[in-house]
């Protein structure tokens, strides 16, 4: 079955997805308590930001503004999904009938080893930007942490903007770039917020509202999101391990420092220009994708219930 239509089998009205996406962040809101408590007990400044560590561990800062949210944000959208909309959680995320794992694990390597290869040649020709923070003990705990719980952080932003917003636009509209456009567009607008767009300036919007409509095309040509959950991790995850800076949205006890001053030029934007089509073209022929018109640009149908009538001689 296509994947947006699968959201034909619940409730779909829209009030339901505009209280659904509340109710989530309700939770995830929820889950920034224990941060806020840890907060005012090391911080008598109630003016510092939530994203500056207030003087503990990394980890310990990292799993309370980060992971912690996030779990409650994906809890109070599956318990939304299941007892209001009143669908199964696995249709918000795949088209199939088992969540595939092979495809999460092959996006994950495809773009971790992309990321790593273009890290070792920065270092290689700009040494300079870089400061070696490598601590065995903390690197050990954050690489736990990064492959066990990070991945619920990612996949929750993956099931809220490529599964629940995507299926609650494309039902609403009956548009697939409808759906597409504005999935990208909320994505990239919410991380107004980070850290990097106050230092790097509102342009570096671009950049994730581009990561968003790659995800979306990804998502809606796969019919299912395994392969952008695992693209996300990849990511996220790399981020956290090898390079962190003392501006950026991750604070964690990475491998690398980058202490240059950050600045937004071509090389901002070779991901979207580069990366992600050649990552698009390398999925579309292992998973043999055809029909791309209809895929992004077609309607989105509501199937035909089909009933067989029973005659009794």
């Amino acid at each position: 079955m296509d994947f947006i239509a699968q959201a034909f089998k619940g409730k779909n009205n829209w009030y339901h997805y505009f209280f659904g996406v509340i109710f989530a962040f309700i939770f995830q809101g929820l889950g920034i308590i224990p941060l806020v408590i840890v907060r005012n007990i090391f911080i008598t400044d109630k003016h510092i930001s939530l994203t500056i560590n207030p003087g503990i561990d990394n980890n310990v800062f990292f799993m309370l503004i980060v992971i912690i949210p996030s779990v409650m944000g994906l809890w109070g959208l599956y318990l939304w999904i299941t007892k209001i909309h009143k669908l199964p959680f696995l249709k918000l995320i795949t088209s199939r009938q088992r969540f595939d794992f092979q495809r999460v694990n092959y996006a994950f390597l495809i773009l971790f080893i992309i990321i790593i290869a273009f890290l070792i040649i920065d270092i290689v020709f700009y040494s300079s930007n870089y400061v070696l923070n490598f601590k065995p003990l903390p690197f050990f705990f954050l690489l736990l942490i990064s492959f066990i719980l990070l991945p619920l952080q990612t996949s929750f932003e993956e099931i809220l903007f490529r599964g629940y917003l995507m299926q609650g636009f494309g039902v609403l509209t009956r548009s697939r770039i409808g759906a597409l456009i504005l999935t990208s567009t909320i994505f990239g607008l919410l991380h107004f917020a980070n850290p990097e767009v106050k230092k790097l300036g509102d342009i570096l919007l671009i950049s994730y509202i581009g990561t968003g409509f790659f995800f979306g095309v990804v998502a809606l040509m796969d019919e299912g999101i395994e392969l952008t959950v695992g693209l996300h991790a990849a990511n996220n995850i790399a981020v956290a391990l090898f390079v962190t800076t003392n501006w950026s949205a991750f604070q964690t006890d990475a491998i690398w420092i980058d202490v240059s001053e950050p600045k937004i030029d071509w090389t901002s934007y070779v991901s979207l220009l580069v990366v992600y089509p050649i990552i698009i073209g390398i999925f579309s022929k292992k998973y043999g994708w055809t029909n791309w018109k209809q895929k992004l640009m077609g309607k989105v149908v509501e199937p035909v219930v089909e009933t067989i009538e029973i005659i009794n001689d």
